[in-house]
């Protein structure tokens, strides 16, 4: 179901004026044990905007919905919503951690008088 979605956002399938040449990934979709309900998580390389695109990318589902249940031959598709995929941002921020002076002091390691380090 994620190559699907990206390769339909890929192809511009959803004629949205406020989608219009962004570029999304859909890094991955998460379905609910009954089926009914997918989440797509989605990010702009390169960019954090991706919040504002949401609400476009939620009023096409409906669009994806059918186009995937088509393709994928499922008997029943689920109700597709969009999300932001933060995972990027955390990661880069657990980077900067990394890099800052106190952490990077803590990470270094120690050698004492006795020989142990």
């Amino acid at each position: 179901m994620r190559h699907e979605l990206a390769g339909l956002l890929a192809r511009g399938v959803l004629r949205d004026p406020a989608l219009e040449g962004a570029n999304l990934t859909v890094t991955r979709v998460s379905v609910s044990p009954d089926l009914r309900r997918a989440t797509a998580h989605v990010t702009r390389l390169g960019r954090s905007d991706v919040d504002a695109l949401l609400p476009a990318l939620n009023r096409g589902a409906p669009h994806l919905r059918g186009a995937i249940t088509r393709t994928l031959k499922l008997r029943l598709a689920p109700e597709i919503v969009f999300v932001a995929d933060a995972t990027l941002d955390r990661a880069a921020g657990i980077e900067a951690l990394l890099r800052s002076p106190d952490v990077a002091r803590d990470l270094t390691p120690r050698h004492d008088d006795d020989g142990n380090g």
